[in-house]
């Protein structure tokens, strides 16, 4: 029988560091270091030519698992109200709390009536808006053609880039929103871009739930003579 190669430590190693080139976030980066560090310590524990190398490796096992540590203790410490959970819940759930804690941070809560205007046609969106309690109108050359109700996003097909919206949204009921100036989300994301990543993902699950219940009303409507 063969004996075992202990270069295969260091592949393994080599394939984690690899497989860690694509994490999304800092917290499994450092999770993935960690992992790549422990699987080449016995290599260099046993097979290096001096312990410089295993004194490096320990070194970066013990640093990334202190920093993941750390953030792991964060998250764990962060709190939301209930409306902000549900609004985590919906949108941002692929964030970490801390992460998600940082972006509901940069918005504000308020109360608005009803009548007020949102986002006008042919204009770009002024903020991202979630819609937690009421009922938003979609409107189009002057003609309503859909409703919105709590648990939406509003303008996140045209925040980020800054496109004129292709239709006026304003409130057909008092509300409770959430929102962010555009301004400021692109200047977040900016300094932010694995948040920018995992955001436009959910931007992306919310434009297909638009869609798909678009397309549901349509199918129930009677058909044309």
């Amino acid at each position: 029988m063969a004996s075992f190669d202990p270069a295969w430590f260091g592949y393994g190693a080599l394939l984690l560091v690899l497989g860690t080139s694509f994490a999304l976030t800092l917290t499994h980066v450092r999770i993935g270091l960690a992992l790549a560090a422990l699987i080449a310590l016995p290599l260099t524990l046993f097979h290096a030519p001096g312990a410089g190398y295993s004194l490096l490796v320990g070194l970066i096992l013990a640093v990334n698992l202190g920093q993941a540590g750390r953030d792991w203790i964060g998250d764990a410490q962060v709190a939301f109200s209930p409306e902000e959970q549900e609004l985590r819940r919906l949108h941002f759930e692929a964030l970490s709390p801390s992460n998600a804690r940082r972006l509901i941070d940069q918005g504000h809560w308020i109360s608005a009536r009803r009548g007020e205007v949102l986002i006008r046609e042919d204009q770009a969106a002024p903020s991202l808006f979630y819609l937690a309690d009421g009922v938003a109108t979609i409107r189009r050359e002057g003609i309503d053609v859909g409703t919105v109700a709590g648990g939406t996003l509003i303008g996140e097909a045209t925040v980020l880039d800054g496109s004129h919206a292709t239709g006026t949204v304003l409130l057909a009921s008092n509300a409770r929103m959430w929102f962010i100036p555009a301004h400021s989300l692109r200047a977040y994301l900016t300094a932010n871009p694995g948040i920018a990543a995992t955001l436009h993902e959910g931007f992306a699950r919310a434009l297909r739930g638009k869609l798909a219940n678009a397309n549901a009303r349509i199918a129930d409507l009677p058909p044309i003579a």
